[in-house]
């Protein structure tokens, strides 16, 4: 059995796309089993770069299958914008599948969303507006409808219709929007439910066949730990589990069928939208990590928060996850500094905290204990090997090792398949 989970270990954008991708050219299979296309994977072949969303990166790599498991929900709008977009790029989008079990993301799922955000006022939580949420409280609440609802027309129609009837009342009676044009709705959904025909599957019975056979299987984390629905930094999170643990119920297998967990992690972190941020440079430093290491959202195109490597989340990551190895992404974005500072702890309030808290208002509260090391001053993005790096490099590696307590297996140098480090191989 060869089974290997990669999350993110920071609040997403890590570069998880990149090591799926480098790591899916050694894979018989990518899944994907969490969140929806508020999720963004970019990934850089030559001088291409590809912006992914729903599909798995997997996609990139000829003969690899790519699964969109059950725990995804599935925006059929921009599932198809996304296949059409790939496949006039010359990419074989017919490895593709999607979960019969997968919820799917409607236009009341969107305004809803949209809605809740401005009823909120100054306490938004900074959402794409996706429909991600609200698709996810129908899950919950066993109102939503699935991909295999698609497959029956006339169930299809009569699920649709009354969800949004119900719907357009909250939308009108409870926001004082405008209601959705339902047979618009139903019209242009009920095609969507005959393209996507063709990709839906029993994923579930797939991945667990292909595991327990042997086959090298991917699961690909969206987002990041720190943005988990249970576990991060509620409730600035997702509505669901990029944790590993998503990957048994997202993926419908069982948790002893994933051999290794990878956790992706910048050299310094970053973050979208509100929430306390305890190693956060909202100064010239920030904006230089910014502009050096492109810190846009491949969704949004919003500028991220930066600031220094937080030992702190990382460590805790590694206890959610159980996370066997660290891929260590972004470093050549300190070629040029002259000293790199490293959290190791939190000061709150006087008292030394190396664990991550629940409650927010204690984050808050918290300033960075910071290790500070000696910048390497040079171009490391043509390093092939570990060897290679310079002796201040390799301090800051093993500062990161020895206050995360996890090794760091893979690093990225650049952001080409060729300008990465494997320290030790995971498949």
């Amino acid at each position: 059995m060869s089974s290997l989970a990669i999350v993110g270990s920071q609040w997403g954008d890590e570069g998880k796309g990149k090591i799926i991708d480098y790591l899916a050219a050694k894979a018989d299979m990518v899944v994907r089993g969490q969140g929806g296309n508020n999720a963004g994977h970019t990934v850089v072949i030559g001088d291409k770069k590809y912006a992914l969303h729903l599909i798995p990166s997997g996609v990139l790599r000829k003969g690899t299958v790519n699964i969109i498991g059950n725990g995804v929900v599935l925006d059929p709008e921009g599932f198809f914008n996304e296949i059409e977009k790939l496949s006039s790029e010359g990419v074989d989008t017919s490895t593709v599948f999607v979960s019969d079990r997968a919820h799917v993301v409607f236009p009341y799922h969107k305004m809803l969303d949209a809605l809740a955000e401005q009823a909120r006022g100054g306490d938004d939580i900074g959402t794409t507006k996706k429909g991600i949420g609200p698709c996810y409280m129908d899950k919950v609440e066993r109102s939503g409808i699935r991909t295999c609802d698609m497959l029956d027309e006339k169930l299809f129609i009569e699920k649709l219709s009354a969800q949004i009837d119900r719907k357009n009342d909250i939308i009108v009676k409870i926001y004082g929007g405008e209601a959705l044009d339902k047979d618009a709705v139903i019209a242009k959904y009920t095609e969507y439910a005959k393209r996507l025909s063709p990709f839906i599957r029993d994923t579930g019975l797939m991945v667990h066949e292909a595991v327990t056979s042997g086959k090298k299987v991917l699961f690909e984390g969206a987002q990041g730990s720190m943005l988990d629905v249970d576990l991060g930094t509620y409730p600035y999170v997702t509505s669901s589990h990029p944790t590993s643990g998503g990957f048994t119920f997202g993926s419908g297998i069982g948790s002893g069928l994933i051999r290794e967990v990878l956790g992706i992690t910048k050299a310094y972190t970053t973050r979208v939208g509100k929430g306390p941020f305890v190693t956060e440079e909202d100064n010239e430093t920030g904006d230089r990590i910014r502009t050096l290491g492109h810190e846009f959202g491949t969704t949004t195109g919003r500028p991220r928060r930066c600031g220094w490597f937080d030992a702190v989340v990382v460590k805790y990551s590694a206890r959610i996850n159980g996370t066997t190895g660290l891929s260590l992404m972004l470093l050549d974005v300190f070629d040029q500094f002259d000293t790199i500072m490293l959290c190791c702890a939190y000061d709150h309030k006087g008292s030394v905290m190396e664990h991550f808290p629940a409650s927010l208002d204690i984050l808050g509260e918290c300033k960075p204990v910071y290790k500070e090391y000696k910048g390497w001053k040079t171009d490391i993005s043509k390093c092939q090997k570990y060897e290679d790096l310079p002796e201040e490099t390799k301090d800051y590696i093993k500062g990161i090792e020895e206050t995360t307590g996890v090794p760091v297996r893979i690093i990225s140098v650049g952001p080409g398949r060729e300008q990465t480090i494997v320290r030790e191989e995971l498949f």
